[in-house]
């Protein structure tokens, strides 16, 4: 190939391909531009586009109809799209994708996996994308809390999402580690803010002009405008995901104030109430009109805006699941009618704030789409869910579940309930006709999965699952969902070299009809080589079934080692005896109020029940039957072939071993830490509501033990610290906050050793009026 031509004025993404091909082919070749009408085959040339309707040269290419056929194809559930590579008989090459988003895809397949036997000269190379749309949402890393992980490589990221096949990514995030949310002195609330950010946090309108100060939003808006510069480079669609309506200052309610809206803060968790503007107020609508206006003439290639709500500062007036209930401004409702009445009227206002969103959008980008998710609105989804219409779609977990409800069975144990994470690997096919009625309004409905880390084993990186992984792939295409949304974000590439779950995705993607077990050999035999594949498999397998064994134990296993501090907080029989300064090292950094009863009962969340005594007792008993043996991997398999192919010379293949050693050690540790979580809540539980000494004395063996196991663990997680070569879990590159562990890590984990072996000996107790305390109270 001498010269690779591409589309004049076409997309920046055919020219990222054109110069990486260009490198690759590792001789002199010259990039040119073309007129899509004069795209023909010439001898030595490699054609590289992104195909558009009524593209002739498509007529000529064998195959090239079913291109065709998909850009003519209205857009509907069953809409495909694919990608094409093709050597003809002039010699000429043709490296085609029917959207933009997938022509990356198709180059690093080219570049990374196809051999001469993939390729013969006149007959292409094409296939058909699983999913159309395949979306990332509250990623971690790009935007939301994990944005400050060290070393964090933004570009390399996006690149990665583009080579597996992603289409659509979000990209508003804060500029920095904090929101400029103001707090009250012992309030945890506004840390919330630093994820999701809202509109306002980027532009302002003439409503709240000056409400936040110009630097903090222009480095905001130069965040996401980087995000979006790096997401068309690889051919992604940027969007948002904002909660909103968010609350507002309220110095603009001493502005404005007949424009305040609902009381969106949590009692509990906040120590001020936070409102948000009034959505039905005409002047608030033009603010939001304004503002989205503003941000989109900033960057015109915002493509969707995704709104989560009822949660962290932001909700829907009148909506039931607003933690203070139902409330709003003055204009929606008047008082005393009844609940449907109320609720009907809350459905409007939220569909006619979406439809408002949606057409501002479209004024700029034709192509603009709002979604939200239905969870919020259990209280309203009878009068909501016919009013999702054209532009207005859905991000859900399940489409049959109304509220938090959960509807599908853990893969093992099929009493116990879960949503969302790796371990909901199946779809109903009631879902199928759920989708299939937005579908026929023009609303695409995005299904959850999770094979990353959030959800799942936070903050743990690049830890195996690629049969779960699988199988919710493949229950979601054998009913015909087109359309996906990837929790929490991707492994970034370069922390995680053997991410073999994304890898089972982008196999996934072009290669529906898999098989399984020999896309999982054949990707070990590229990690470690063809006599070891077997090995590897076999340690990919037993560390899946400890995952597949564990049950989740509410927040905890999902994202709680984090933000509740379970690896640097101590577990010791009365937690309320160490005295608070000593707590403060974690409980500053604990996504906790100073009166929330978490802080010394691992069973409770200001008024939630967390972890009831029988479900903390089946919990253990299900770990130490079923997981602890598998997990036995990380010695019988990944240690001894490391040393065995380090003693062999085989390089590389010891380093794949090393590395899925330590994070096979890492998910051991984290696992032996919410054992510690459920025996705590068990043991401690057990003995404040026993009388019986015989049971006291069992449960103040069954905590010594633990007490012992989690210093032991605490003590494995000080070496993992200190000896691993490998990135294994999410760190900080500057400050600890409530969602990172930081640098300092180590320095709390001694802490913590330290506390539990001062403070084991107490007598098992849980205070309980501990919310009810108040500091300086004059009555003490």
């Amino acid at each position: 190939m001498h010269t690779i031509i591409i589309p004049e004025g076409g997309e920046v993404v055919e020219t990222t391909v054109a110069q990486e091909l260009a490198l690759a082919l590792e001789q002199d070749v010259s990039i040119q531009s073309d007129k899509r009408e004069e795209f023909v085959s010439r001898a030595g040339v490699l054609n590289v586009a992104v195909v558009k309707k009524g593209d002739r040269f498509l007529r000529s290419l064998p195959g090239g109809d079913r291109l065709a056929a998909g850009l003519d194809a209205a857009e509907n559930i069953s809409r495909k799209e694919g990608i094409y590579f093709l050597i003809d008989t002039q010699e000429c090459a043709w490296l085609l994708s029917s959207r933009a988003c997938f022509l990356y895809l198709a180059m690093t397949y080219l570049n990374e996996s196809l051999s001469e036997t993939d390729v013969t000269i006149g007959s292409p190379w094409q296939r058909e994308m699983a999913f159309a749309q395949e979306k990332s949402t509250f990623d971690l890393f790009l935007t939301q809390y994990a944005r400050m992980a060290r070393n964090f490589d933004r570009e390399a990221y996006l690149r990665e999402y583009a080579r597996l096949g992603f289409t659509h990514v979000e990209v508003n995030a804060l500029a920095g580690p904090f929101p400029l949310e103001p707090g009250v002195p012992g309030e945890f609330y506004s840390h919330f803010y630093t994820y999701c950010p809202a509109l306002d946090q980027f532009v302002s309108s003439q409503l709240n002009q000056g409400a936040y100060h110009r630097e903090y939003l222009d480095a905001n808006l130069a965040r996401l405008k980087e995000n979006t510069g790096l997401a068309a480079k690889y051919g992604l669609t940027p969007g948002l995901l904002c909660f909103e309506p968010r609350s507002v200052p309220e110095s603009l309610f001493e502005k404005y104030p007949t424009l305040r809206g609902a009381r969106v803060d949590h009692p509990f968790r906040s120590f001020k109430p936070r409102f948000n503007l009034s959505i039905v107020h005409p002047v608030v609508r033009e603010h939001y009109a304004e503002m989205l206006t503003n941000l989109l003439h900033e960057v015109p290639e915002l493509e969707f805006l995704s709104i989560w709500t009822n949660d962290s500062g932001a909700g829907f007036e009148h909506t039931k699941s607003l933690y203070v209930g139902r409330n709003g401004g003055a204009y929606l409702i008047r008082e005393w009618k009844d609940d449907d009445n109320i609720a009907r009227e809350a459905a409007a206002n939220v569909s006619r704030f979406l439809q408002l969103l949606r057409d501002t959008g479209r004024n700029i980008n034709p192509a603009f789409r709002v979604m939200t998710r239905l969870e919020s609105f259990y209280g309203e989804l009878s009068h909501l869910w016919p009013q999702l219409e054209d532009g207005i779609d859905v991000e859900t977990s399940s489409l049959l579940a109304v509220g938090w409800d959960t509807v599908y069975a853990h893969p093992r144990y099929h009493d116990i309930k879960v949503s969302g994470s790796a371990l909901h690997n199946t779809l109903d096919g009631e879902e199928k006709s759920k989708a299939q009625e937005l579908w026929d309004r023009g609303s695409r409905s995005y299904f959850y999965h999770a094979f990353g880390i959030h959800w799942n084993h936070e903050p743990l990186l690049g830890i195996p699952f690629p049969w779960l992984t699988y199988e919710k792939l493949d229950s979601a295409r054998r009913l015909g969902i087109p359309s996906l949304a990837h929790i929490g974000g991707i492994q970034p590439p370069d922390k995680v070299p053997v991410a073999v779950n994304q890898e089972v995705f982008r196999r996934f993607q072009t290669d529906p009809e898999l098989n399984i077990d020999a896309a999982v050999r054949d990707l070990a035999c590229g990690y470690v080589g063809e006599k070891l594949a077997d090995e590897l498999v076999h340690g990919w397998r037993q560390i899946e079934q400890a995952v597949r064994s564990f049950p989740p134990l509410s927040i905890y296993s999902g994202y709680g080692v984090v933000w509740q501090r379970m690896w640097t907080r101590p577990l010791v029989p009365d937690i309320g005896k160490i005295p608070e300064k000593d707590r403060a090292y974690y409980e500053d950094f604990m996504c906790t109020s100073q009166h929330n009863p978490n802080r010394v009962d691992l069973a409770q969340d200001v008024l939630f029940e967390l972890l009831s005594k029988d479900t903390a007792r089946n919990a253990m008993e299900l770990i130490d039957a079923h997981v602890w043996k598998p997990l036995a991997a990380d010695r019988d398999v990944f240690q001894e072939n490391r040393e065995q192919t380090g003693k062999n010379g085989k390089i590389q293949a010891a380093q794949v071993f090393e590395d899925q050693l330590f994070r096979a050690r890492a998910l051991r540790c984290l696992f032996e830490t919410l054992r510690s979580t459920a025996a705590w809540v068990y043991g401690v539980h057990t003995y404040v509501d026993s009388t019986d000494p015989e049971e006291k004395s069992r449960m103040r063996q069954l905590l010594n033990e633990m007490i012992d196991r989690e210093i032991r663990n605490t003590e494995e997680l000080l070496t993992l610290w200190k000896t691993s070569p490998v990135e294994w879990m999410i760190v900080s590159d500057s400050v600890e906050t409530p969602f990172i562990y930081a640098e300092n890590l180590p320095e709390l984990l001694e802490r913590k050793i330290g506390l539990m072996q001062k403070y084991r000996d107490f007598e098992p107790y849980i205070d309980p009026d501990y919310m009810f305390q108040v500091t300086n109270n004059p009555y003490k």
